[in-house]
């Protein structure tokens, strides 16, 4: 009987290894599992098997001695920056110490300069004062100026200011005049303020020394005192000191909220003006 090629085949393939019905070609299921070796103890752990456990990999145990562990050494910190100290429970009692504690950081800062304190209704009041004072620096600059409000003029001016005593009288008319003008509106304004505040308080030294020569003696009291010029001179120079604050055209100048030597020198400038025009184109003594 004529035996089958396949069977031979097939029975050639599992003597060598190979899978019976694929033509001879070998399988790495047809080979039985591979069983891995035991570990074999080190000669220090002789006769102990292999850790199990975390108990037995505990440091230091001579069932582990001979593993490669390595302990992580633990972090000393070397000067207490009071991290360590248990945590403090903050209870409703400790809200006046935190405000305390906030009310004396601020104070810390206000001497910094770095918190921004309230100014209440301060530039409301430095706006009515500029208002005021230039207002009427405005309105008798426009009467000498341009005769306006039944006013004297220019040629009535530097008329009156020949009968005072003063020489270069058309010049110093025209300077006058307009220096209360131009003084007045830039108050007004809040615009290039120390300058404008000076140059209206010239004019006030200027007219208070000639209200004073009219009259014999010292006279203070309107309507033939110095009342009126005192007055408006004043708030002149007050306005420098202080700067327009912030409602102005200078509002966002430094000097407008904070003045300081800038100030005082434009008070020093105002002054030193109105003194040397009365000593150098008068020089009457308006004391006597």
């Amino acid at each position: 009987m004529r035996k089958d090629p396949s069977e031979s085949s097939d029975d050639g393939a599992a003597q060598q290894g190979a899978s019976p019905g694929y033509g001879g070609v070998s399988s790495p299921y047809d080979l039985p599992t591979e069983r891995f070796p035991s570990a074999t103890p080190t000669s220090g752990s002789a006769g102990q098997g292999l850790p199990h456990t975390d108990d037995e990999l505990d440091y230091g145990d001579a069932r582990g001695a001979g593993l490669p562990t390595e302990q992580i050494p633990a972090y000393r910190q070397s000067v207490s920056d009071g991290s360590d100290q248990p945590t403090q429970v903050i209870g409703a009692t400790s809200g006046a110490s935190l405000g305390a504690t906030a009310g004396d950081s601020s104070t810390d800062r206000l001497g910094e300069g770095d918190v921004k304190i309230g100014r209440g209704t301060l530039d409301l009041g430095l706006l009515v004062l500029r208002l005021a004072v230039g207002g009427t620096a405005l309105v008798h600059g426009l009467q000498k100026l341009t005769g306006m409000w039944n006013g004297p003029g220019l040629d009535g001016f530097e008329e009156v200011l020949v009968n005072s005593g003063f020489q270069q009288a058309k010049l110093l008319a025209i300077l006058g005049a307009i220096g209360e003008v131009a003084g007045g509106a830039l108050l007004i304004l809040g615009l290039v303020t120390p300058l404008a505040a000076a140059s209206v308080l010239a004019v006030m030294i200027n007219a208070w020394a000639f209200r004073q020569i009219a009259e014999p003696g010292l006279e203070y009291f309107a309507p033939s005192g110095t009342e009126y010029e005192t007055l408006l001179g004043v708030c002149a120079g007050v306005i420098i000191l202080t700067g327009p604050g912030r409602i102005s055209l200078d509002g966002r100048r430094g000097w407008a909220t904070r003045p300081f030597i800038g100030s005082f020198a434009a008070l020093i400038l105002g002054v030193a003006a109105g003194v040397c025009i009365w000593i150098f184109l008068n020089g009457a003594n308006p004391l006597i």
